[in-house]
């Protein structure tokens, strides 16, 4: 037997035990990993062989420059995507939006020193009062704001320029119109080997996996599946501020080192909150997000009974 051929690909897609990549040629190839103790994401990179059966084997995952990861109900983290440079949180007027579940975006952004932006989708429908204010506050903190509608193509011009060459996700909750987006910004070509791959892959769906794309304007581009909830990964965290960059900065006026801003005396964030320069929103965010950091802390605590 021959030596097997051995290349790096980038991870397009990943379902189950069935991943897309494509080589350095550009060429869309599939794959499976070797081995159970393999856990691989879309956007990850990794080293491949092709055996003399024509079968690619994804070996080895090469080192992430970053990750998105999620906290599951024991407070372990598993990764959603890997190698990405920006997120583009979408919200739309319909489903209404959920601003905790987008802080919570933002937050583990923050925390992992990636760059984030915010996606106002279906932008001819107007947001609730309550939403444009929470809009107002982030755009106060910095957070770029793009009002887009994937419909009839208002504002994606600013919006492809914004992800040129970056490695973004799309993030967001069900129905707020992320494929639409992507098929307004994003290269064709990924879609009949992806819709092959769903086949093998008995009883998934494809709006369960998350998908990379070339995007028009330059760079790429990750749709990722819509979801219900989402909880930050204990371990990414920034453990002082959990990422709420007013919380950080109001912070340096607490009498404690290791204040957790909730009941403590003479705390720097309650304080700017009771003077209005901290939303009261947003501080009732960062409460409910250190209610959960030590909730999931909690679960994973040595000695608690695994379920």
């Amino acid at each position: 037997m021959g030596t097997p051929e051995r290349f790096d690909a980038d991870v397009i897609s990943a379902y189950g035990r069935h991943l897309l990549a494509r080589d350095a040629a550009g060429v869309l190839v599939k794959a499976r990993p070797f081995g159970r103790g393999l856990e691989i994401v879309c956007g990850d990179r990794v080293r491949c062989e092709r055996d003399a059966r024509g079968e690619v084997l994804a070996m080895q995952v090469l080192p992430r420059t970053s990750a998105l990861l999620r906290s599951n109900a024991r407070g372990v983290s598993e990764p959603i995507v890997a190698n990405l440079t920006l997120a583009a949180v979408v919200i739309a007027a319909m489903p209404r939006p959920d601003l905790f579940m987008l802080d919570r975006y933002l937050s583990a952004a923050a925390s992992t020193n990636l760059r984030a932006l915010i996606v106002v989708n279906k932008s001819d429908l107007p947001l609730e009062a309550e939403e444009e204010a929470g809009l107002q506050q982030l755009q106060a903190l910095g957070y770029d704001v793009h009002r887009v509608g994937a419909r009839d193509g208002a504002g994606l011009e600013g919006l492809a320029q914004a992800l040129a060459g970056h490695t973004s996700v799309l993030l967001g909750q069900s129905g707020v119109g992320k494929s639409s987006l992507i098929r307004r910004l994003a290269v064709d070509g990924a879609e009949a080997l992806t819709g092959e791959l769903m086949r093998e892959e008995e009883g998934r769906h494809t709006t369960t996996a998350s998908r990379l794309y070339e995007c028009i304007g330059g760079g790429r581009i990750i749709d990722s599946p819509g979801v219900r909830d989402y909880a930050p990964s204990v371990d990414q965290l920034e453990p002082a501020s959990l990422g709420y960059y007013e919380v950080q900065k109001y912070a340096a006026n607490c009498r404690f080192m290791d204040c957790r801003h909730l009941n403590e005396p003479r705390c720097g964030v309650r304080a700017a909150v009771e003077a209005g320069e901290v939303s009261a929103r947003r501080y009732e965010s960062y409460r409910r997000m250190r209610r959960l950091y030590e909730q999931l802390q909690g679960e994973r605590a040595p000695g608690r009974t695994k379920r």
